[in-house]
């Protein structure tokens, strides 16, 4: 299997499997004399790990992360880091039942298709446990952000689960830490609880929308054409377990308005250019803009679950699948901090390729 690399310049590679001893990541490109403690990365896995609220899998798993290399006396020497996170609570007896069948919305059976290895313990590769490595590899990124860029937020939210949708006028982001939904309602949190417990009781699960912002990203990253930075962003969120869809700013919305209204007018401010509105998500042409970056992503369904569903088996036979085991009624509410680390990793792949091919920004508003 190829392909499990992501970045140009600051480079990703995860391994390992969700049942097997354990898994990690190599990052590449780190610049050298950042400071970076396994302390510091393991406050975003203690955010990402499973078992930490009723709603979320009760797969206790610690996700301590182990610094292999890379790090000397404190900070980054410049070469390759690799991660490990050892695999704690695997509990693959759970899948016994199910080792020759396909479970319905999984990708059980197009990997199986694609490379014929059924590996039935928890899904394998294609386990959301992989994003534990992303979430190590992000607080990395982070780091390297906060020396180069010491206003930098990158903060992310629930936005929508299943058909509720939070009220936009109670956005409070010091709310999101005090929920197990990471939404920035408070009274989406409560609604979301009821819905929730009645779905996990149910045996059934729903899907989320989650939003992702960054605040304090420079105008000027990005490329035309092959190397916008929106497009490395959409493909770093699809890339996360379950995503089904990507948008930027406004995205589909935008559709429905016009031009006159669509298009985010400028104005000269004291510090510079200045916008009204902010309906492309800080990004014109692939390029930051300078404003909040703004994406949402869309999180599909947990596909275990215990309702029983129709599916057929290796062996090209009928068969009816109920899932055990220790799953997420709502995937979406740990995906948060994946998002987060997916998005401070393309942050930082832009900048050090806009540090390489430009350095400083050539155009100078306002100067003649």
């Amino acid at each position: 299997m190829s392909l499990n690399s992501y970045g140009h310049l600051f480079r990703v590679t995860t391994w390992g499997e969700s049942h097997g001893p354990a898994l990690g990541c190599v990052v590449d490109g780190c610049p050298p004399g950042v400071p970076v403690a396994a302390a510091d990365l393991q406050h975003w896995l203690d955010l990402r790990k499973p078992g930490t609220s009723k709603y979320v899998t009760q797969r206790r798993e610690p996700d301590e992360v182990e610094i292999l290399s890379g790090i000397f006396e404190g900070v980054s020497t410049g070469t390759p880091i690799s991660l490990m996170i050892r695999n704690a609570d695997q509990r693959s007896k759970d899948y016994g039942d199910i080792k020759d069948k396909f479970r319905p919305g999984h990708a059980d059976y197009a990997y199986f298709v694609k490379y014929g290895i059924r590996d039935y313990r928890g899904g394998g590769r294609s386990s959301a446990r992989e994003t534990a490595a992303r979430v190590a590899a992000g607080g990395v990124a982070r780091a390297a952000l906060t020396q180069m860029l010491p206003g930098i937020k990158i903060r992310g939210a629930m936005v929508q689960m299943g058909a509720s949708k939070i009220a936009r006028e109670n956005w409070d982001w010091e709310e999101v830490s005090r929920n197990p939904f990471w939404t920035p309602d408070p009274q989406a949190a409560t609604d979301w609880a009821a819905q929730l417990d009645a779905m996990r009781k149910s045996g059934d699960s729903v899907g989320a929308v989650i939003e992702v912002v960054a605040e304090g990203v420079p105008a000027g990253l990005g490329a035309p054409i092959y190397g916008k930075i929106d497009t490395d962003l959409a493909a770093a969120m699809m890339s996360i377990n379950a995503v089904k869809g990507v948008e930027i700013g406004d995205g589909f919305d935008t559709a429905a308005l016009s031009g006159s209204a669509n298009a985010d007018e400028m104005r000269m401010g004291p510090d510079g250019p200045e916008f009204t509105s902010n309906h492309a998500g800080g990004v014109l042409g692939g390029i930051s803009t300078g404003q909040d970056i703004v994406l949402r992503f869309a999180v599909k369904p947990t596909s275990s679950i215990l309702t029983p569903r129709s599916t057929i088996d290796k062996f090209g036979q009928n068969a009816e699948i109920i899932t055990k085991g220790r799953h997420d009624p709502c995937v979406g509410i740990r995906a948060v901090p994946v998002g987060e680390a997916m998005m401070a990793c393309v942050i930082l792949d832009h900048m050090l390729l806009h540090r390489g091919q430009v350095g400083e920004n050539r155009g100078m508003i306002g100067v003649s």
